[in-house]
Order: structure tokens, then sequence, then C-alpha cells
């Protein structure tokens, strides 16, 4: 069903056949299992220096932030997904071992809040809802503070519930329903952890729809419901604390003074999954009140300095000052924060300051009086930091007394509010009752952006049209806007940070306002939290362990890991630094919710961005740990959780000392430690920007601190937030959009092809509908073409060249570089410009051209085959299509050709290169050419193998197991023995190439002996390539069988009697 931001399809016809096509496809991969890639065997590699290890059997290790698992995949997870889908595509094609796995995190509050909430529901309307009214609303208690203050309005939770039934989603089990949840099912998500069971397969059976090349046997779920991920933080954990990186002290955290604890998410009737908001406390010393102020406090504060006290997220910006707002419907308090200060602000604030050590007694408010905002007017304060050191306090209408102090800063520069505000005064001074003379500042220029210069609020204000601070719905369009770019994008103007980037200044500037004694540290909940004893909630200081991130060792420790990792923009490489310089310690740690025990203090709880970043190590052994994803079954070695101690993981990971007593046998330990130590560091990590600021900072801390540089990540890259048709995802707009629901709207093909489309940089993305609707079309008229000129490839031309043929040849391979090149450096708008449609646009004008003779049919045959393999990392069920149904060639063989295709023309260069390195040591010997003369290759192809190659195979299959994948050694020596083949020394050799054989292309094509693709075929198709980077004259592919029907010489006869079916011969000779 479309709605006015998604389009409707008129015909679905052309997409259903492509859907058709692209679950053919997928069940042949999942029944093939070509996604499931493991190192090689353990003896390939014995003997070999990493960087040998790199060039013989390259790999490539991909991934991307795990979701959290209370839900279906929406199209923003498919964006940062394909990502490391099209690279996993390409490198595959170039002949890597590509590991792209995907796990499932469940560790936090959100699950078992929802349970705990479909529990309550159950209370209230029965097992199934069935008591349940719509117009039903039971009214709930009103929140209460403790006896120290009065009695709190409920605004927010009455505009929540409000906005809840507008929605028709008041309800936990409402919000299950309209995830496709039937009503009766409901009942069982009252357990958090059927949920890890319930949405897992969801997320595989969505991601196979889409056509990703994941490895699902590496799966896995957190938490202690998996007891082998359970071991592994369990070791993580173990090795921080032990390493001193991990602490106890003072954090923030949601407090219940009425409850005399803390209130985590279980605890409350309203608030679930909300946590504390770090402000900066301003204090703005007052330097003359206002007279009306002046008479309410006279006599009653005594000797104390008195504030007025703003929160403020944008310390950096108090330069630019020109005056401070309350609310005029506001009611001020003025408390006593000891014998010589006193802070103007709200109740709420003041509260919230008693539990966090700001005030002198913990937990006591002392309220010296009661002030109304309108009688603050006028009154002269000090701007801390400010160019302006003496401003007023004027009136403004939208200041919130739900959030922050009720006190609010003004820096027109910057923020939209404060600008607006300030203008809307200027004009009418007398209807505001200020002084104008109060009002008589411009703004002063504090942050420099690209966008909007040195005036960013005025210039957004004017942008979206806003004519008065009534304009609230598009102010807070503008104060987004505004804070996003100033944020990431902006640089100081002024101060002592000048010329450096916001993001960096920001922390700073806090630093030495509050080293000043001109800020202090504050927090509040971010939004209404209530406990279920109907107490509105503080934000206190209490007692938890925490990461001790900042500390100066292990941040440069930190530092130098960013600055030898590739992170593809400088953008995000400034955002790493950034986030660097101000990150601090971090609470690792909860009493409520899912996860992994802290091991040495089991009350709590390992939290959900401590559990998560360093998981990527344990995709490497995952497969062989458990044989389901959430670990209730031991995998192919056979070992139990328990067995994996820490000191196991340690061997593993950290060549750390085998333990005695062993928990296991070590060669299990040793097949572990292989695929680790072969697959990692992880080439890629992708990631939307959003997690710099913590999951990917502390990935990157915490393999500083864990693991050898050599096992450092390698690059992450980062991209922005994914918009739909010009408009960001919501569901209120109606643009809202599951994974599933894209690919059953355009199709798996369509709706990657606009992903790679939508764009590549840290800016936001957006995906276009109709970019989407129009790639079924291309799809489906590409297909018909290709196989319309394969089916009447006899009426196309036939023998030499024209200019038109050779000129379309050269822009084809200019456009097979370019792509490549794309490709390599994770740029797939690009790639699919060149790849994809300039590709289209050289056939038409090729064409075109050619109309009068018609186009070529070796040349039309070569383009549709390039067509094929150039999308193929972001189309490949197209690419599939074309290449087994419509070119016929055997079935997934564009991958098995392309890993052929590599090897041999390395080959060929290194028998080159060898030759060259004996001649210059003069040791040429037989030389048959001189490589330093103008030479050509005869290149020798056979399908046939010599009988005791037979006999050879035959041994290796007899001593095969298929349900372990692996040959034993030991059967296949006393097979050989007994054919008498022992002795021969082409034996042993030819049965461990034959082992790579089965690795490379899988053991029953292997045994089949057979190459699954057109030998003859894919050497043509590289000939121009070999010519043109080797340098030859010429080359040509001659069939061992057409050969030896020739008088050859002894040297050739041995040569061409060396070939054999995926390795061929080579011959070269001078022109």
């Amino acid at each position: 069903m479309a709605s006015a931001n998604t389009i409707e399809l008129a015909q679905t016809g052309k997409r259903d056949e492509l859907r058709e096509l692209e679950k053919k496809y997928q069940a042949r991969w999942a029944e093939e299992r070509i996604f499931e890639v493991n190192a090689p065997p353990q003896d390939d590699l014995a003997g070999l220096s990493p960087a040998e290890i790199k060039e013989k059997y390259p790999k490539w290790f991909g991934n991307f932030p795990y979701p959290y698992t209370n839900g279906s995949l929406h199209l923003g997870h498919a964006f940062t997904i394909s990502k490391i889908e099209f690279a996993a595509g390409f490198h595959r094609m170039v002949g890597k071992r590509v590991l792209f796995p995907h796990g499932f995190h469940c560790t936090g509050m959100p699950i078992k809040a929802a349970a705990d909430k479909i529990i309550r529901e159950i209370e209230m309307f029965g097992e199934n809802f069935e008591r349940f009214q719509p117009e039903q609303e039971p009214a709930p208690a009103a929140p209460t503070t403790t006896s120290d203050g009065p009695a709190k309005a409920v605004d927010k939770a009455k505009k929540g519930k409000v906005a809840a039934k507008a929605t028709g989603l008041q309800y936990q089990f409402q919000i299950m329903e309209s995830m496709g949840v039937p009503r009766e099912e409901i009942k069982k998500f009252a357990d958090p952890y059927y949920w890890l069971k319930y949405y897992p397969p969801i997320c595989m059976e969505d991601n196979k729809l889409f056509g990703t090349r994941i490895d699902w046997r590496r799966s896995f779920i957190t938490t202690d419901a998996n007891p082998y991920y359970d071991s592994f933080v369990r070791w993580q954990m173990n090795k921080l604390y032990k390493l001193g990186k991990i602490k106890f002290g003072e954090r923030y955290t949601v407090y219940s003074p009425k409850d005399g604890q803390p209130c985590m998410d279980h605890d409350r009737s309203e608030g679930e999954a909300l946590g504390p908001t770090e402000y900066t406390g301003i204090k703005m010393e007052v330097l003359q009140w206002s007279p009306e102020a002046a008479q309410a406090i006279e006599g009653k504060v005594g000797d104390r300095k008195v504030y007025l006290v703003a929160a403020t997220l944008r310390p950096e910006t108090m330069y630019g000052q020109t005056n401070c707002f309350v609310g005029t419907a506001i009611k001020y308090g003025v408390f006593a924060i000891n014998d010589k200060e006193a802070f103007v602000c709200t109740y709420r604030a003041a509260r919230n300051m008693a539990y966090q050590g700001i005030m002198s007694v913990r937990g006591q408010v002392d309220q010296l009086l009661e002030v109304e905002g309108t009688a603050l007017v006028g009154t002269k304060i000090k701007a801390p930091f400010s160019l302006n050191s003496e401003v007023y306090v004027l009136p403004m209408e939208n200041v919130l007394p739900t959030k922050g102090t009720g006190v609010v800063t003004s820096v027109p520069s910057d923020s939209p509010d404060d600008f607006q505000t300030l203008t809307d005064l200027k004009k009418k001074p007398e209807f505001y009752k200020v002084d104008p003379s109060w009002v008589n500042v411009e703004p002063i220029p504090v942050i420099s952006t690209p966008t909007y210069g040195e005036m960013t609020a005025p210039a957004v204000v004017k942008q979206l049209k806003i004519q008065s601070q009534k304009d609230t719905k598009q102010l807070a369009e503008a104060k987004e806007i505004a804070y996003k770019e100033g944020f990431y994008n902006g640089t100081m103007l002024v101060g002592e940070f000048k010329g450096l980037p916001v993001q960096e200044a920001k922390p700073r500037v806090r630093e030495k306002l509050i080293e000043a004694g001109l800020a202090f540290a504050y927090a509040e909940p971010e939004g209404l939290i209530v406990s279920r004893s109907s107490d509105e909630c503080v934000i206190a200081l209490m007692d938890q362990w925490y990461l001790d991130y900042g500390e100066p060792t292990w941040r440069a420790q930190a530092e130098k890991l960013v600055a030898k990792m590739e992170t593809y923009n400088v953008e995000t490489r400034n955002a790493f630094e950034g986030v660097l310089a101000w990150l601090n310690k971090w609470a690792c740690a909860r009493t409520y919710g899912l996860g992994s025990k802290l091991p040495w203090d089991p009350q709590f709880l390992v939290e959900s961005l401590s559990d998560s970043t360093i998981y990527m190590s344990y995709y490497t052994v995952a497969h062989l740990l458990q044989s389901k994803f959430d670990g209730s079954e031991p995998g192919p070695l056979g070992i139990t959780a328990d067995q994996m101690t820490d000191e196991v993981w340690e061997y593993v990971f950290n060549n750390g000392p085998w333990p005695e007593p062993a928990p296991m046998p070590r060669e299990k330990a040793d097949a572990m430690k292989h695929e680790f130590q072969y697959f990692y560091p992880f080439d890629v990590r992708s990631s939307g920007k959003d997690l710099i600021p913590n999951h990917l900072t502390f990935c990157v801390y915490n393999h500083a601190a864990l693991f050898p540089e050599d096992k450092w990540p390698l690059s992450m890259r980062t991209n922005g937030h994914l918009m739909v048709n010009g408009q960001k995802m919501s569901k209120s707009k109606g643009n809202s959009m599951t994974m599933r629901q894209c690919v059953e709207k355009f199709g798996a093909d369509a709706t990657r092809l606009c992903l790679a489309d939508a764009g590549d940089g840290i800016e936001d993305a957006n995906f276009d509908e109709k970019t989407a609707n129009a790639n079924i079309l291309r799809l489906h008229t590409l297909i018909a073409w290709c196989d319309e000129n394969i089916q009447g490839k006899a009426n196309l031309r036939q023998g030499e060249k024209n200019y038109h043929d050779i000129v379309f040849e050269h822009e084809v391979n200019d456009l097979i570089a370019k792509t490549k090149n794309f490709y390599e450096n994770m740029q797939y708008k690009d790639a699919l410009k060149y790849g994809f449609y300039e590709l289209q646009s050289a056939r038409d004008w090729y064409r075109e051209v050619t109309a009068d003779v018609g186009m070529h049919a070796d040349l039309t045959e070569w383009w549709i085959r390039n067509a094929a393999l150039l999308v193929a990392p972001i189309a490949p069920h197209f690419s599939e299509h074309v290449w087994s149904s419509i070119l016929k060639e055997p079935k997934s063989s564009i991958l098995d050709s392309a890993v052929y295709m590599r090897g041999t023309i390395k080959t060929m260069r290194d028998a080159e290169l060898s030759l060259l390195k004996k001649m210059n040591k003069g040791k040429q010997g037989q030389a048959t050419y001189d490589p330093k003369k103008p030479r050509a290759v005869r290149i020798y192809v056979t399908s046939a193998f010599p009988e005791w190659q037979d006999q050879c195979v035959q041994a290796v299959k007899e001593a095969y197991s298929a349900e372990h994948d692996r040959v034993d050694d030991q059967k296949v020596r006393e097979l050989l023995t007994a054919r008498g083949l022992i002795k021969d020394k082409r034996a042993m050799p030819f049965v461990q190439a034959f082992k790579k054989r089965m690795s490379q292309f899988g053991a029953q094509t292997a045994f089949n002996r057979t190459v699954p693709f057109s030998e003859v075929k894919v050497l043509h198709e590289i000939l121009p390539y070999l010519k043109r980077t080797l340098g030859l004259e010429g080359a040509e592919v001659v069939l061992v069988e057409d050969a030896r029907q020739k008088d050859l010489s002894t040297l050739t006869k041995a040569l061409v009697d060396s070939a054999e079916p995926g390795n061929p011969a080579f011959e070269y000779y001078n022109v």
C-alpha cells in the first residue's frame, strides 16, 4: 500500500519474473553452499610467511555492526549491509577467500523492557489481550516527587499517550501486531529469551531474499543464552580487568528518591530504555537584579552569590552569548547550594542536582524562595567566556520546564530559536515588555561551517522561511540542521581553540569552563521516567564499573591504531580523532536487561556497547564451536562451552601458553587458531557515521588493548543515514520500509542497484523509489536483449573487426578498468555508473554506429559477458542468469572462472620473473627464448588427465570424508602404496596440488575431473589483457589434442604433456 510519500507500482509482471529468477538462483547458491568459506588446510600454509600466505591464498574479511534483534531489518540496515555485500561480491570475483558473517545482538534493556510490558498487559487484558477495548485507557497514578518538593505535572506522559492513541500503538502487544506477529503468539514474547529465537531466523531469511553472500554457519546470538559467546565475553572482560582497563567509581544512573535505589527499566511505569543526558551547567552570576526580582529576593539569600544556571549541550558556543532567556510562564526557585552560592533554576533541575554532589547535603533540596519568570526579565548577569561579558535576562515563549534548568543561554549566531526570539524582541520590544537597550546586540560569529558560513542560525532561519518564535515545527527542524552542521563540519572562529573542529573543541571548552569555576557537570533523564511507585526519577551519581577510555596510555594506543587504519575519507578520520580527543570513562555494567554477567561481580551484566567491541574475532571460530546460532549444540569440533576457558581463548587469539591440565585436545584449539590467524585482522568494517562516537571507537580501544598490532583492524568506512524519496525515513511519514518489504516491492537486484546508486559518502544518502522501479524495466529489457543476441549470434556480422569495432572494444576496456578501480575503493555509485549505465551507453552507441553493417558477433558476446561480470557484485541474480542460462556457462561459474583467470595470469607472470632472475645470474640454461626481446605465447589447454593422476585422484576420493570436508592423508599414503604409486616422485606433489584444487573449486567438482567453466572461452577473454599487461606481440590458445598432431620438439612435447584441466601450460617464444 503506497502512502503519499511512496510510490505504487502500476504493473508488476516484469518484477515478478525477475523475482522468480532471483529465488531460483538463491536456492542454487544455498544448495551449493557457495558462500561458506574456510581457511586453507593447515598443511598448505605450513612454512609460509604471512606475506607468502597473503600472496598465495588471498583473503578478505568484511563485517558490519550486528543488528539488534527485536524486529525485522529495515532499509537502513540493508544500506549498511550493502556496502559489505558489494565488496564481498567483488573480492570473490578476483579470487579471494571472502568471509562475510552476520551475528545478532540481543544484549541490553529493550528486549527485556518490551517483554515486561507484555507481562503487564497480559495482567491487564488477558493472555491473548481479549479484554482490551480500543477506547480503554487506565488513568495512571500522578507521579510525585519526594516530600521536600511540590508534586510535578505529567505533561510529557499525557502527550505521549495522546500520540500513542493517535497511531493506535499505545501498548506493546499492538506494536507486535503491527510488526506481523499473530496475536495468539504474542504471549510467548513475555519471555525475553523467546525474542532471541524468533527474530534471527526472520533476519536470515530477509538477507537470503536480498541475495547476500553470508556464511550463516558463523552466526550467533549474544548474552548468556549462548554459552559459547558468553565464555568469549567472560575472557574479554577478565583480560581488560587484569590489564587495569576496567575500574570502579561514580557514574550517572537513573534513580528513584522515593524507592532509594536505581530505577532500571523493569522498575518503571514510564520511560523504559531512557537514560541520562549529560549537560554543562553554566553559572551566570547576577550583577543587578530587575526591580521586581530584587524585591522578591531581598533578605532571603543571605551572603550567597546568586547565579542563574543554564544547562547546555553546546558549551563551545558560549563565546557568542548575547543574553539569557527565561520562560514567562515558569516559576523558578532560588536554591541554596552551600553557604556561599545559590542557583536560580526549576525545582526539577535542583532535585537532580541534589543527587549529583552539587549541593552540600545529598538528596536535600533547600529552596530559599520562589520567583516568577517574568520577574527575572531585565536582570543583568555575567556571561562566562562571552565576548559580551555582561548581558540581560530576556523573555522567551518556548522555554520548557521539563528540559534543562528552565534557564537558556542565548547564542543567536548558532541557535535558530535564540536568533528568532531575539529578532521578535527587537521588532516589538513594547509588546514583549523589554527595554530596547537590552536587545541592542548583534549575533557574534563563533563557528564557521562550509554550508552556512559564519552565521548558521540566521542562514537556516532564512532557508526555512521562519517568521516567528511561534513557528515551533520549523524551528525544531532548524535546530537539528544547525546542530549537526556545526558539530560535524564546524570550525571554531574565536577563543582559545580557534581554528579547531567543533568536535575537538567542544570537550576542551567544557573542561576550561569547569576548571574556571564558571560551569559544572550536570545530568538529567533524557525524558520523563516514572517508577512503578509513581515517583519521577532523577539522575544520580553512583558507584559503577567503567572502562577507563581516555586514559593517556590507552588513548595513545587507540590513536596509533586509527593512524594506521584506512578510513576512506577525511571526514571519517577527523571524526575518529575528534572522539578520541574527548571520549572518557564509560560505564560497562548494568543490573537489568539481557547479557553476560560481569565475571568478578555477577550482580552486574556487561552492557550492550561493551560486549560488542571485538566480536568480529568470534566470527572466525564460531562455526567450529557451535552448530546452531544460539549455541545450543556443539559444532564440528565437539567442544563444550565450559571447555572454552580464558586460557584457551588466550591461546587461540594471542598465542598464550597452552594450559595444563588442558580442557580439550590441543589440536582442536589449533584448528580454531588456524582460522583466526588466517582471517584476522578484518579488512573492513562498514557502519553508519553515528556509531563513531561510541561503538566504532570502542572497537578501536578494545582491539588496541586485547590484540597485537598485526591483528588490529585494517579499515573502517562510514556512511550517512538513508533517506527514502528525499525524506528522512519514518513511520509517521509513511516512507518506512523493511528490507523484506522493499525486496517484495521491487525485487532484490532492482533494490540493490538503487542502494548502490544512493551514495557512498558520509553525508546522508537517498533511496529513490522511482530509480528502483526504473531498474526493474532496465534489468528485464537487458536480459531480453542479451538472450535475443546470443540466440541470434549466427545472424550477426563475422570476420575481421572494423574501425568501430576496435573503438568499441577500447571504450569497453576503459570502462572495465575504471569500474574495477571504483570497486576496489568501495565507491559503488561510480562502479555502477561506469560498469552498468555507461557500459550500456557504449553498447547503444556501437549498435547505432554499426546499424548499416551490424554488430560483430564475437564483440557482442564479449560485451554480454562483461556486462554480467561487471555488475555481478551489485546485481548477482541478473549476472548469474545471463552467465548460466543465456551464455550457457556451467552454474555459478562466474566465481570459479574469476579464480582461474587470476591464477593463470599470476602463474604466467611468475614464470617470466623466474627466468629473468636466472638470466640476471647467468643461469638461463635451456631457455627457449629471450624475455627481453619481442615475444609471444602459446597456451596449451586440455580436458584429460594422465592415467597415473586418475589413480591418485581415486585414492584421495576414497580417503575423503564429506561430513568433515577433510582428507585422511595417512589413508591416501596406504592406498598409493597398494597401487604401487608411493615411490613415483610425481604422486605426492600431485596429491597436494589436487587438495588445493578441492579447496578452490569444491570437492565434488574436483573429483568430477572437470573445470566448471570453459577454459578456452575464459582464456580467449583475457588474451587482450595478457598481451597488454605482459607486453606480448601475440597470444594464442591451443588444444593439447591439436598440438600433439604436429611435429613437436622434445621440450615442447614435455610442456604440452604437463598441461592439466584447470592448469594450462605456457610456451613463450620470440617473434
